[in-house]
């Protein structure tokens, strides 16, 4: 029974404490502090996650992992590369392209635009490009017609419809005017629905027929690579690219894209600290707590103390105290935080269908909803740490608790 005696006297006097106005206000503010905090926390810890993972399952699921390209001149024989990236473990697919820049007129001036010339054998071994239209635009691409698959945004900005053509300018390499140019034509047979830049700059178009626009014979302009790890990247396509004998730029996804990945790590890491910083602000208030808690009760305390208890037991009483405040305060939070979290993208349309408005959007961003994956040890980190803030700041009045001369209190009763 000695050894639950403190834990005892704690609970009852915390009981107490909440029956005392001020005081009560003062323990509320505290644990409603901490439970925003955790909560928050967890949505916006979760939020980042979903961001993360649509932008390695959509974004990287589309662009290239990797590239080679050639420098002066075409890829001849890209059989080989892929020969040689077999021997590689960490790539898991090759697929040649042929890249064409050039210019489209929309209302009121012109557009860039980036055609892709894909083989679709090999191009859903690299991307999931095909999984965002239909499969009569996907079919269109696999012969050697001049059809051409255009981004959704990229479409209405050019105010086209599918069955249209589309007239597109390229620098004439054979002119030294800067104002001759070589119009090529191509039959609107799709669209994809991807959002964010890639919608509206590129689109793709049959390798054989842009290969025979270009007169490359066999050539490709380069070699797309997928890996099993996105952020190995980098490495292999270095080893890869090392390994030939011509000339090739070595390209990957943190160069073209990278920065959406730091974007998100940047936010979450801002993100982490200040609302680290509130929960350690909500902690702080269980220190005025306690510290008004131990002046109410320091009569009470003499009088434990002249009966026998030590000195331990009087400060276990009062970091019990604060760590009741910590720990409804993080199951609050917690439970508040994974609710919410789990329907973040629900309550998110919800907020835009009653407002009329659109949180993000996909011309600009490369997804048009709010994202959220919720990750358990997210959760478990973020309570963990509220709990450890919480008996943190019950240590200071709890030891002054210990300081308390019985006589003195006894005799100012």
């Amino acid at each position: 029974m000695s050894k639950w005696l403190p834990f005892l006297i704690g609970w009852r006097f915390y009981r107490a404490r909440q029956n005392n106005g001020f005081i009560g206000f003062i323990s509320f503010a505290s644990t409603a502090g901490i439970a925003l905090g955790v909560a928050v926390l967890i949505i916006v810890l979760s939020a980042m996650n979903g961001f993360e993972k649509e932008l390695q399952n959509r974004l990287l699921g589309v662009i290239s992992h990797g590239e080679l390209v050639g420098v002066n001149e075409p890829i001849d024989d890209w059989m080989a590369i892929a020969e040689t990236a077999k021997h590689i473990p960490q790539i898991t697919g090759v697929a040649p392209f042929v890249r064409l820049q050039g210019l489209v007129q929309k209302p009121g001036g012109f557009q860039g635009i980036v055609v892709n010339g894909i083989d679709t054998d090999y191009e859903q071994q690299v991307s999931h490009i095909a999984q965002y239209m239909d499969d009569s635009a996907w079919q269109s691409l696999q012969g050697n017609d001049n059809h051409i698959v255009l981004g959704r945004s990229l479409l209405n900005k050019l105010q086209l419809k599918v069955g249209d053509t589309l007239a597109m300018y390229t620098p004439d390499a054979n002119n030294n005017r800067l104002s001759a140019a070589k119009s090529h034509r191509f039959t609107v047979s799709g669209v994809y629905d991807l959002g964010g830049e890639i919608e509206a700059s590129q689109a793709y178009v049959p390798l054989k027929y842009l290969s025979d626009l270009l007169q490359l014979g066999t050539g490709v302009s380069g070699v797309r690579l997928q890996v099993d790890n996105v952020f190995n990247a980098p490495r292999v396509t270095r080893d890869l690219g090392y390994a030939q004998e011509q000339y090739l730029y070595l390209n990957d996804w943190t160069r073209s894209q990278g920065h959406l990945y730091q974007d998100i790590q940047l936010v979450r890491m801002v993100m982490y600290l200040v609302l680290a910083l509130v929960i350690a602000v909500a902690c702080f208030n269980i220190v005025s707590t306690l510290v008004m808690a131990v002046r109410d009760k320091a009569s009470e305390i003499a009088i434990l103390m002249t009966m026998g208890l030590k000195r331990s037991a009087i400060m276990t009483i009062f970091v019990m105290q604060g760590g009741l405040n910590g720990l409804l305060g993080c199951s609050l939070g917690g439970a508040i935080g994974v609710v919410v979290a789990l329907e973040l993208s629900s309550i998110a349309k919800a907020i835009e269908s009653l407002l009329g408005i659109q949180l993000l959007d996909s011309d600009i961003y490369f997804i048009d909803f709010l994202p959220s994956q919720l990750q358990m040890h997210d959760v478990a980190f973020v309570i963990i740490l509220g709990l450890v803030m919480s008996l943190i700041a019950t240590i200071y009045p709890a030891w002054k608790a210990t300081k308390i001369a019985p006589a003195t209190a006894l005799a100012g009763r």
